[in-house]
């Protein structure tokens, strides 16, 4: 054997080192979940593991295994045809699979034979996935988070970026999760990635989080659309320190409607959304409101949503969730703008404790 095979913990610190991440699982496999900047050559594609996993059961394993083989080493020509044929000697790739056998060990073999300096992933994407777990148990617990609370429309999202553009550590829990936290969170034509993805996600960027400088995240609930914010993670946050971020209603509404215009633009995707609203609201309300949006009063519907709907059940969430909510510091952005929003970002940081500086100014871990 002519590569070298490591461990999850190991891969995952060393990530930087590798020319190349390689996933050679199927592509629905890679499409849920995979490690930190993995491309995808798969040694056997989906049609083609159920098509050996037929033959496995129907007829024999010696005839599956054949029939793989076959498959296999067509796989791996290509691959090699269609990306290795103009890397040098030196090229260093990590390699994985789910478990870190055939599939995976099949590439590395061949790949090592030609004299390319090949690691593979000791246990595959399993023990990666093992890895994810452990360290979303452990990262968020030396950080120190500030959360931005502040009721529907009051710029959190675009403070958050504000935030970053300036340089602080921010946590975008709505981003990752292609989703904004409500009923309309989920914009037409986006998808959300699935739990493990959204994992992985949050591991590499807690990973990078320096713990003596502050993290910015916003007040989520437990899920964030379908995905749920890991335990530990949530728990930090909801006894973190906090910062009431408040706009005026005319704002809040200005500010929603230019967030959510693919909905202004859309009135009936707007109503379909409105009916999700019905077993809390009513019948007559709901239909009141879609009967407003498609008469063009989307933001009279808007300030009665909030009004109504956001900032009740978002105050009882904070008042039940938030133990510095109460007593948190007011922050009045003079409207939901992006440069009065910039100029708030500005004074939050300006008022922010000095980072540290020398041993204490590390990230906890190597990002990866």
């Amino acid at each position: 054997m002519n590569f070298q095979v490591i461990s999850a913990a190991e891969a995952l610190q060393r990530l930087g080192e590798f020319d190349a991440v390689i996933d050679a699982r199927s592509e629905s496999e890679y499409a849920e979940d995979r490690l930190p900047g993995a491309v995808n050559w798969p040694v056997l594609n989906d049609a083609e593991r159920a098509l050996v996993g037929t033959e496995y059961k129907q007829v024999s394993a010696f005839e599956a295994r054949k029939r793989g083989a076959a498959l296999v080493s067509r796989n791996i020509a290509a691959h090699i045809e269609r990306e290795l044929l103009d890397k040098p000697r030196d090229w260093k790739p990590l390699i994985y699979c789910w478990r870190g056998g055939q599939r995976s060990g099949s590439m590395a073999l061949v790949l090592s034979q030609i004299g390319f300096r090949v690691h593979l992933v000791d246990g595959g994407y399993r023990a990666y996935r093992r890895e994810v777990l452990r360290e979303l148990e452990e990262l968020p617990r030396p950080l120190h988070f500030r959360v931005l609370c502040g009721e529907t429309g009051s710029g959190k999202s675009r403070l958050l970026l504000a935030l970053e553009r300036q340089g602080a550590q921010v946590l975008d829990l709505e981003r990752l999760a292609c989703h904004r936290g409500s009923v309309l969170g989920l914009l037409p034509g986006e998808i959300q990635p699935s739990q493990k993805a959204f994992e992985s996600s949050i591991r590499t960027v807690l990973r990078g989080f320096y713990p003596s400088q502050p993290v910015y995240v916003e007040s989520e609930s437990r899920k964030v659309g379908e995905l749920r914010v890991p335990e530990v993670l949530i728990e930090r946050m909801r006894a973190a320190e906090c910062l009431r971020v408040e706009l005026s209603l005319p704002h809040r509404v200005e500010l929603l409607m230019e967030d959510y215009d693919c909905f202004v633009r859309d009135t009936a995707a707007f109503c379909a959304r409105l009916e999700l609203l019905t077993q809390l609201r009513g019948r007559a309300v709901v239909q009141d409101w879609q009967l407003a949006a498609r008469e063009g009063r989307t933001a009279e519907v808007v300030e009665q949503l909030l009004v109504q709907h956001y900032d009740p059940i978002y105050r009882q969430s904070m008042q039940r969730n938030f133990s510095a909510y109460e007593d948190a510091p007011v922050l009045r952005p003079a409207s939901g703008r992006w440069e009065d929003l910039d100029a708030a970002a500005r004074e939050l940081l300006a008022g922010s404790a000095p980072a540290a500086v020398g041993a204490e100014a590390q990230p906890a871990v190597h990002a990866a």
